[in-house]
Formats: structure tokens, sequence, C-alpha cells
């Protein structure tokens, strides 16, 4: 089969949402070298309107955008090649790694152990970090937590580890779904963390939650917020993230009525947002 290679140059803090956009697109590997992309894709599937909206998608980033493009043939595992770029780290009280990795934990660090499988949530994007470094300070034992676009299922899987009961992941995508499940299984969680593929329609079912994680995007956040703020207790804790700063104010506008605002950390240009429910 004939591939494009596609080498895009562009700093580490943009590259996980500009893969998830290229994923979006049926780009289907990826290797994350420093302040570069390197992806693929069928060259049949790749035309001249893709060229032009990945264009339109650089342009949203500062940067130098392509620096080179060349057609490979080859059948190559694209996803494995991506996944052996994912390292491990400690992000507050988490030590996170994939199940490759040989790095002993530190005996103080809670161990996540998660394999990305394509889908993001690794622990590498600011705004999942935000969330993993306020949770500590959220859970609280036997909470019932729902997890918003669960993605690797981190969150979920973090809160479980801190002492929380039970959890409920969704998310809208299959690779998420799958890879959530392998995540939960390898972190022998799988008796306390339910998933299911679908958007908040899915909430309708749930119980009310202790605490709510989103971990989306502004308008997606806004577009599900009545749901996600109907199966919150009141008392119970709101994290928003997939935030810009831009984003600030109309996030807030929502929670004005019903919450107070906790805490708003910061990293690069993405914001968290953690808020108790006041009202029902």
């Amino acid at each position: 089969m004939k591939y494009l290679k596609l080498v895009i140059q562009i700093a580490e803090k943009y590259q996980e949402p500009l893969i998830a956009e290229l994923f979006d697109m049926g780009f289907d590997g990826f290797e994350q070298r420093d302040n570069q992309v390197i992806t693929y894709i069928l060259k049949k599937h790749f035309g001249i309107s893709d060229r032009e909206r990945i264009d339109t998608l650089l342009a949203a980033y500062p940067g130098d955008g392509f620096i080179e493009s060349e057609e490979v043939v080859a059948d190559q595992n694209w996803n494995k090649q991506w996944e052996e770029t994912i390292k491990a780290q400690t992000i507050g009280d988490f030590f996170i790694k994939p199940t490759w990795s040989e790095e002993t934990v530190p005996e103080d660090k809670i161990l996540l152990e998660i394999d990305p499988k394509m889908s993001f949530g690794t622990g590498y994007h600011e705004t999942t970090r935000l969330i993993l470094t306020l949770l500590p300070d959220i859970i609280v034992d036997n909470d019932f937590i729902i997890d918003a676009g669960t993605g690797t299922g981190i969150l979920s899987i973090a809160a479980i580890k801190l002492g929380a009961s039970h959890a409920f992941a969704f998310d809208i995508d299959e690779w998420s779904i799958s890879n959530t499940k392998e995540n939960i299984l390898l972190n022998e969680v799988d008796q306390h963390i339910k998933v299911e593929k679908g958007s908040s329609e899915v909430l309708s079912k749930q119980n009310k939650a202790d605490v709510v994680l989103a971990n989306i995007e502004r308008n997606t956040i806004l577009d599900i917020f009545p749901d996600l703020d109907g199966v919150l207790k009141k008392g119970g804790s709101m994290v928003l993230s997939g935030l810009l700063n831009k984003d600030k104010s109309s996030i807030l506008s929502v929670l004005e009525d019903s919450y107070q605002v906790v805490n708003i950390p910061q990293e690069n240009e993405w914001i968290a947002i953690q808020a108790k429910k006041t009202a029902q």
C-alpha cells in the first residue's frame, strides 16, 4: 500500500489537539518528536481539500507548518510506532507509564498504567495534567464519579485509585471506549468503572454523582452542560477542562447561577475550572 508521510512542525504543547483533528481525518499513525508530528495516511484517501483543511488547522497554531511530505510504500503498524513514543512521567501524586516502560514507580506515587492506543488523555496534554493535579483534593472515599469524554480512561482510573467507589465513563469515540476498557483491566479497577459509548444522553439512567469530570472542549461542554449539571449532586464538584484561557468567561457564565468557583489552575494557555454546586 502507498502511504503519504507528512512532517509537521508544531510546538509540543499544541500536538495533541492537532493529532485529534488529524485522527478524525483518517490519519492512522503518529510519531511525536520534540517540535514535530510525523503522520501517515493512505495516499488514495488524501486529496487537495484535505491539504487545505490541514493548512487551515495549522493556521490556528503558531509555528512553521509543513516542512516536508513524501510518498512511502509500506505495511507498518503506525499506531505501534506512535505508542512507543509515550514515556513514563510524574504528574502530581501520580506516576503514569505505558506497560512497555521499565521505569520504577516512586514509593510516594500512585501508579497509573496507561497504554494510549490512539486515544487522548495520556497525561501529556496540559488539560489532563491540570485535572490530575486537582483530583487528590477533590476525591473522597466512596465517591461516585462521572467522566465525560473519557479518552484513555485515565481520570476515572485515577479517581478510583484515590478512593472513589465507582465511576461511569463515556465517550463518542469507539477507539476511546476500547482503550478505556483495556486500561481499566491493566489497572485492575474493572469492577469499579462502567464504560459506555455515546454522548450525554447516556447519563439519563445514572444516579447523581459526587464529582463530574469533563475534559473535552468549550463548545461540547456548553452543549452538554445541562446534562452534566443534572446528574451532579448539590454540594458536588464539577471539574471542566479542555479549555483555553480565552474560554473562561463563557464557561463561568453557565456556572454563575448554581456554582461556586473554587479554583482555576492554568498551564500555558490551558485552564481547568473546579466548581462546587450550590443549588439544585
